[in-house]
């Protein structure tokens, strides 16, 4: 990569011999610093750095980082992503690196998503000039996060938002997290922690910003053992979805989503949400 302040961190628990999302960075072109974020309470952590390296596994007192955040329950659970995730602010700056992508461990492709007769082709091979393409964007703007499409992003075909109108603003953030220890936020709740954030900050005029010409693809969130699997198994979507409602119940509420298999999902009403600023040429 051209600009060398900057690393993928990607967060893992209890799976050091099943870290998809390196193999898969490898095979999409990328060739810069990984790290990988694991938590004091991992079972598993001298596997981990047996496989990656005593100086590129970084370890974080989860206990220390949970008792800054607000979980949005009273489970006494610490089975979370949201956790790791706001110890890379620290781990970032102890490393003295400015810039870093957060990553999950379980991505298996890198696609292409632009817009050509509205088809969607190709898996990314160069994936270094992407991340530059991205932290150049993201240090000239003024968002706290931005972050790659997902496949549930593209849902509707060629008649998604996202793929019809090139100027569609996505203000969510999920998945992918390209931060700055300048631009530093929290992550909060244990279930759907990445909503809860981007619409809780968000309300606040914080910004963040899904960008749809590379998408992420990754295994099914409970097709596999460790990382969140457990806790999604043993809360249901139900608390994963209402967590949200709890932290900005005047705009977001639980609804049916799918087509054959429904089930329980948060809906956010934007409007509600985000601060909507007038241009400056209305004033009296």
């Amino acid at each position: 990569m051209k600009n060398k302040d900057f690393a993928v961190f990607i967060i893992s628990h209890g799976r050091p011999d099943n870290v998809v999302t390196y193999k898969t960075l490898k095979k999409c072109g990328y060739s810069d610093r990984i790290y990988y974020i694991v938590d004091n309470e991992d079972k598993t952590i001298e596997q981990y750095k047996k496989n990656f390296g005593d100086d590129n596994v970084v370890i974080f007192d989860k206990k220390a980082i949970a008792d800054k955040v607000d979980e949005g329950n009273n489970f006494d659970d610490r089975k979370t992503t949201t956790h790791a995730r706001n110890a890379c602010f620290e781990i970032a700056e102890k490393l003295d690196i400015t810039y870093f992508i957060v990553l999950d461990d379980d991505y298996i492709n890198f696609r292409y998503r632009f817009i050509d007769k509205y088809t969607t082709k190709g898996y990314v091979k160069n994936l270094d000039v992407f991340f530059d393409i991205m932290l150049e964007y993201f240090i000239k703007s003024s968002f706290h996060s931005i972050a790659f499409a997902q496949g549930g992003d593209f849902i509707d075909g060629e008649s998604c938002g996202l793929i019809t109108n090139y100027l569609y603003i996505s203000r969510k953030c999920m998945n992918s997290f390209i931060c700055s220890t300048e631009r530093p936020f929290q992550f909060v709740g244990q279930l759907n922690e990445d909503v809860n954030t981007y619409v809780t900050l968000g309300s606040k005029g914080y910004l963040f910003l899904t960008v749809p010409f590379i998408g992420l693809e990754q295994l099914q969130t409970q097709g596999q053992s460790g990382g969140m699997t457990e806790a999604y198994l043993q809360f249901g979507t139900y608390c994963k979805s209402f967590t949200t409602v709890m932290m900005h119940p005047s705009s977001v509420k639980v609804s049916m989503m799918g087509f054959t298999s429904k089930r329980l999902h948060h809906s956010i009403k934007w409007k509600n949400t985000i601060p909507l600023i007038i241009n400056e040429k209305y004033k009296k």
